[in-house]
């Protein structure tokens, strides 16, 4: 038994609750890939708060506190001014709103890039304000040495190839990547090198589907594909893009649901009711005891 935090759905207030430890851990989704093939693809979407890690733990097996979080939460225009205390923050809440699933925190730009000493501090700090089981960076051979320091030092990691969008700068766009047979080859380069530094898993992005298929046959890392292929090792998805909260997505999105319709019919109702007159009701008023 462990004491952790649940959420009281009735009143939205976190109460202290203990809870039997089943969550998944780093070596059980390791253990998926078995002689190159993964009979069950891994679950993975994205989570900022607890109450979404509430509703989407018990059908996934990976929960992403991704930087994304720039866009969906702050209305950044990259997640390059994304912080390390911002990740904190929203990890340790995804921690607390879920029991089953690994839950993985994004290093932000510029807290992994200048040594792996410098990663792994921020990394330690992940893992102690979170509660989270593994980082997640981007970055090829460039940031092998990186990798094997952490997980030489008990620090999982993911890994993330292909339209990695802290390079947005150097990059110039978020187009698909992989059309030239040099960058095709970089991109497999960069996963075995991962694969080899000790990654569990490497998230590949926006990434022609040859060259997915390919990672996935020559790495032993689980693949977690976005925009690759259905044969990679597992999929992720940006939840609020999967649900329909904005107007324009990726084109590998699907929407499973449009819910701003929802939302903006719910406004529109309730402040209809408003200028009414009509809210608050009775049911919703408190009168004198008789």
């Amino acid at each position: 038994m462990s004491t952790t935090y649940t959420l009281d759905t009735s009143t939205s207030r976190a109460n202290p609750t203990p809870q039997p430890m089943k969550r998944l851990s780093v070596p059980k989704i390791q253990r998926r890939k078995v002689d190159g093939v993964t009979a069950e693809p891994v679950v993975m979407l994205t989570a900022y708060t607890a109450r979404t890690a509430q509703l989407l733990d018990a059908h996934c097996d990976m929960l992403l506190v991704g930087d994304s979080l720039a866009q969906v939460i702050y209305g950044l225009p990259s997640t390059i001014p994304v912080t390390l205390e911002m990740m904190c923050n929203h990890g340790a809440a995804v921690v607390r709103g879920s029991y089953h699933s690994v839950v993985v925190v994004d290093m932000p730009f510029g807290s992994y890039e200048v040594s792996p000493q410098v990663a792994y501090e921020n990394a330690a700090r992940i893992l102690k304000e979170t509660g989270a089981a593994a980082v997640k960076l981007e970055g090829g051979k460039v940031m092998a040495e990186t990798v094997r320091f952490l997980v030489d030092r008990g620090i999982p990691v993911v890994g993330h190839v292909g339209l990695t969008p802290q390079a947005i700068n150097v990059l110039g766009g978020y187009a698909a990547r992989g059309r030239s047979e040099a960058e095709a080859k970089k991109i497999v380069g960069d996963a075995i090198a991962l694969d080899e530094a000790g990654a569990f898993a490497i998230v590949l992005e926006g990434v022609l589907e040859p060259i997915a298929i390919e990672v996935t046959e020559s790495v032993e890392a689980i693949t977690i594909g976005i925009g690759a292929s259905a044969r990679c090792d597992g999929q992720v998805l940006v939840t609020e893009d999967m649900l329909g909260m904005f107007e324009r997505t990726a084109r590998f999105v699907k929407r499973y649901h449009n819910i701003s319709e929802n939302i903006v019919q719910a406004a529109t109702d309730y402040a209809n009711e408003v200028r009414s007159r009509s809210f608050p009701g009775p049911d919703q008023l408190y009168q004198p005891k008789t």
